[in-house]
């Protein structure tokens, strides 16, 4: 291994996560929303037309640049001096791709299929095709078949670690979903936060989708069973059940989130649907860790990666998808709600170079 790169990443080392959601204080209904209370949403949410796509684009290459940094420039490097791809250079090469986040059994697969196919490649830009055109394949996990009865709603469960995003990524999706016509329902089980119902409570509300809460530290489980309860009374189409943040090494709060599940199931058989684990992605290798712990305990469906702003480093998706084959529904790169995208595995490559 090529110990010039460890120099590197040690001077731009990842910058540690926050440990605690954005807490808004509960406050009784004004006018005027709290004034921590996350960024406004339009008063009528429309659904995201090209332009917000292009913008969206824009701001996932700003949010990735940490990335296109490892991977464009040091691959320039690698080839400087040379003429082919050698030992020392797929070494170099492998250290690089570690360094991006990207993992040791993904970097080294990576690097196998860059061996295989070594006598092809001429210069660093053929280098940089034939790495995108492998991740691109690894992270190309389909989404699984949706298993929802018609006529009942779909029913999605929140879950990841504290200061991930969850409630504001829940908030995002009722506003799309709300403006695309469908009737939503959002569900906060997490009663540990008071300030966790009031922040779902002010999206939901902006986002005309109905809101169902009970008292502060009820059970969150009774929560999410009278919600998807309304839910099926009024004929909705989705449901998204908030849950508090919670550490996946710890076992009794993980056997909590069991139990919602099962009540969920109780309620309405065949849900959840999905299960939607939220990961930050400035946690780099410890959202993998994150991501395994959460679907052996519930049988994660898919990921979405949130805070994409520019200190973090993306290929963790690349880890993600190929070690769990999990799929990368959503991309969050701000507080807007055009800054969450469906994951498009071809757009993420290329913001990625």
């Amino acid at each position: 291994m090529a110990f010039k790169w460890l120099k590197k990443s040690k001077e731009q080392s990842d910058t540690p996560s926050n440990d605690a959601e954005l807490a808004h204080p509960a406050a009784p209904k004004s006018p005027q929303p709290p004034s921590a209370a996350p960024p406004a949403p339009q008063t009528a949410p429309a659904p995201a037309d090209d332009n917000c796509k292009v913008g969206f684009m824009a701001r996932l290459r700003q949010g990735l640049a940490k990335t296109r940094n490892f991977l464009t420039t040091d691959i320039e490097d690698l080839f400087s001096g040379r003429r082919q791809i050698d030992d020392e250079m797929l070494e170099d090469l492998e250290a690089l791709l570690i360094m991006a986040d990207i993992g040791a059994p993904a970097a080294m697969d990576l690097v196998a299929t860059i061996q295989q196919g070594a006598g092809r490649i001429q210069d660093a830009e053929g280098l940089k095709n034939a790495l995108k055109a492998e991740i691109q394949r690894l992270i190309q996990v389909p989404a699984p078949a949706a298993g929802a009865a018609r006529g009942k709603p779909h029913v999605i469960m929140v879950v990841g670690v504290n200061g991930v995003g969850k409630t504001t990524t829940i908030g995002k999706m009722a506003a799309k979903a709300a403006a695309a016509g469908q009737q939503v329902v959002v569900v906060a089980a997490d009663t540990f936060r008071a300030a966790a119902i009031e922040q779902l409570g002010i999206w939901a509300e902006r986002a005309g989708a109905d809101l169902i809460r009970h008292k502060a530290n009820s059970d969150p489980a009774a929560v999410a069973y009278d919600g998807v309860a309304a839910a099926v009374a009024r004929g909705s189409d989705l449901v998204l059940i908030d849950t508090a943040g919670r550490l996946h090494t710890n076992v009794n709060l993980m056997q909590e989130l069991k139990k919602i599940q099962r009540t969920i199931s109780r309620q309405l058989p065949g849900a959840p649907q999905e299960i939607l684990l939220v990961v930050d992605a400035t946690t780099g290798q410890n959202g993998l860790n994150q991501a395994r712990q959460f679907h052996e305990a519930l049988g994660v469906t898919g990921i979405a990666l949130t805070k994409l702003d520019g200190t973090a480093k993306g290929g963790i998706v690349v880890s993600i998808c190929r070690d769990l084959n999990l799929p990368l529904c959503y991309v969050g790169v701000g507080e807007q709600i055009a800054d969450l995208q469906p994951f498009d595995a071809r757009a993420f490559v290329e913001a990625l170079f």
